[in-house]
């Protein structure tokens, strides 16, 4: 069943690339271009992907970032607040503790997205 849904969701971002329209009208091309880069690339890092559990959260992550950029109207991830806490410490301790503060603050949305973890 995972394997239908995948599709069916590659599709959809497909075709919400091809209607995307936005809100500069000269920038709806290169935003079109973003959404399909954006996916092709995501699909072929996450190909590989066995675990049902682990393929669940990608639907999810996709899905949630769809419906985001429709209602925002923007394709581009959204900008995530990380808590005052977060800010990285020399000691080790300490530093183990700010990864696990940074990783709970993590959106579902922003799950593939390696930059976010640096």
């Amino acid at each position: 069943m995972s394997g239908r849904e995948v599709l069916a969701l590659y599709r959809r971002i497909f075709r919400v690339a091809r209607q995307w329209r936005a809100a500069i009208p000269a920038d709806t091309e290169a935003e079109r271009q973003y959404i399909k880069d954006e996916a092709r690339q995501l699909f072929r890092k996450n190909k590989n992907i066995t675990n049902t559990n682990e393929i669940m959260l990608c639907i999810h992550e996709a899905n949630a970032r769809v419906e985001m950029g429709l209602h925002y109207g923007t394709p581009y991830p959204r900008m995530i607040h990380m808590p005052p806490t977060a800010v990285p410490k020399t000691n080790t301790k300490e530093r183990k503790t700010q990864e696990r503060i940074r990783k709970q603050a993590k959106p579902v949305y922003m799950h593939s997205d390696d930059d976010v973890d640096r």
